[in-house]
């Protein structure tokens, strides 16, 4: 029999550093971000997180995509480090997977890691993509320019 404690649910936490992915040098789109980390499992949570400079025209697209948006007035890495994390420890999910190009959340995926949870590092493109990310995460995807 096992303990609350020991109890997982089967699902992928996806988490989206906005600042970071969508700008318009990546041309990265929401419905990529939510594909990418569908093809690892089911998406049992959709972040999206922004600052307060974030367009209406931006929260509006991807709540219609099904992302629960943060709007946060300090550092958006702060928030979706914590809560990333909490997700982790927490075991709400399977998978962990971290759409973003900024090296701080390497100690997020290594704490999801430790907690037994398989880490997806998603990067906007080559140009964009964080060794370090792709290194610390058990699986990564470069989004790529469809040309």
């Amino acid at each position: 029999m096992s303990s609350a404690r020991e109890e997982s649910f089967d699902g992928v936490g996806l988490f989206v550093d906005g600042p970071n992915m969508l700008r318009d040098e990546f041309d990265v789109d929401l419905d990529d971000i939510r594909e990418a980390a569908a093809e690892t499992g089911r998406l049992a949570t959709t972040r999206l997180y922004v600052d307060e400079h974030a367009t209406p025209g931006l929260i509006q697209a991807a709540e219609a995509r099904g992302f629960e948006v943060i709007v946060t007035s300090g550092d958006v890495d702060v928030k979706l480090a914590v809560d990333a994390a909490r997700f982790a420890v927490e075991h709400r999910g399977d998978t962990l997977a971290i759409a973003s190009r900024d090296t701080d959340f390497k100690p997020v995926l290594e704490v999801a890691n430790n907690s037994g949870l398989r880490t997806l590092a998603i990067a906007p493109g080559k140009h964009g993509r964080s060794d370090a990310l792709r290194n610390a995460a058990t699986e990564s995807i470069t989004l790529e320019d469809e040309e």
